[in-house]
């Protein structure tokens, strides 16, 4: 589900038919991400960020976030 609307957000699409695996160039601190790899890396195939009109940093959000469930492992997949 994003948060904004198409267009507003900048997209990297990784290829569907791998294993997640880290994206590289993009360092991810949020470990509460069902995403993060448990180190400092994001494994989701598509990482969606926006919105089109932020003009700061603290204006961007990654749409792609998804809460980690209790007791899951550290790579799930977008």
């Amino acid at each position: 589900m994003a948060i904004f609307g198409p267009g507003e957000y900048f997209n990297v699409d990784i290829d569907a038919d791998r294993r997640p695996h880290h994206i590289h160039g993009i360092v991810c601190d949020v470990t509460s991400c069902a995403y993060h790899d448990g180190d400092s890396f994001c494994t989701a195939r598509r990482v969606h960020v926006g919105p089109l009109y932020a003009n700061t940093t603290g204006q961007t959000l990654c749409a792609t976030f998804k809460p980690r469930e209790m007791g899951a492992s550290t790579h799930s997949e977008a």
